[in-house]
């Protein structure tokens, strides 16, 4: 008897399962963020604090930290513990996100974050789908990330909102790249390991991966639809 059929059947739903968690916990992730900073809007104490850059690294400090011990996958980790670390990382994200109300319009953070949406899924159904590999592209994309930040750094500095539009558009195209790579790397990741680690402990390493690909697009997509200068109000 053949059973190379049953196989493949196992393993397909096993991956579609595996997607149907990752991007759950990724789309909770996403409305915790977004909970937290709409609440947080109408806190003049949370507004106070996310203003003072004692506070801002603390919670930059927290996030690396989260960031870094749920990076790697450990088979005796406790997916508890993960979920954990992702739902405030999430939190976290919303504090900061806290004056988003009070300076952008609704209107750009509605159209903004719609178009974030229908372009991550189409690049993770693209990453997901293609035959290609994309690790060549994932090495360019976050080689370029990592010069973003540099000039990021110095235009802390300069505070110069034309280098700020121009590079929304380089850290786009950049995140596009990552989205699609990071889909691709998750799929290969569960194939390959699926069977040696906790799938809820992969899954929530890749919803915290994919959580931060769709932010950042969301974040340059807001600043481009806002133009030059900010037209916020």
């Amino acid at each position: 008897m053949n059973n190379e059929p049953n196989l493949y059947d196992s393993r397909s739903t096993g991956l579609n399962s595996f997607f149907t968690k990752m991007y759950g916990y990724m789309g909770l992730a996403v409305a915790i963020s977004a909970l937290t900073a709409y609440i947080g809007s109408f806190n003049p104490t949370v507004i106070r604090m996310m203003s003072n850059p004692l506070a801002l690294f603390g919670v930059f400090a927290i996030q690396l930290v989260l960031v870094y011990s749920m990076s790697s996958v450990k088979a005796d980790r406790s997916p508890l513990m993960s979920a954990l670390g992702l739902f405030l990382f999430a939190g976290l994200e919303g504090l900061l996100f806290s004056g988003i109300f009070i300076v952008y319009t609704a209107q750009n953070i509605t159209s903004a974050f719609v178009a974030a949406f229908v372009m991550f899924t189409v690049l993770a159904i693209m990453g997901t789908t293609t035959k290609k590999d994309l690790s060549g592209i994932g090495r360019q994309a976050n080689a370029a990330l990592i010069a973003l930040i540099i000039v990021s750094l110095i235009n802390l500095f300069l505070r110069s909102p034309m280098i700020n539009y121009i590079f929304s558009f380089v850290g786009l195209v950049i995140f596009m790249g990552l989205t699609a790579w990071d889909t691709q790397r998750l799929r290969q990741m569960y194939l390959q390991m699926g069977s040696q680690v906790n799938v809820n402990n992969l899954a929530l390493m890749g919803a915290l991966q994919l959580y931060l690909d769709f932010i950042n697009i969301f974040i340059f997509l807001l600043n481009i639809f806002t133009g030059v200068g900010g037209d916020r109000d």
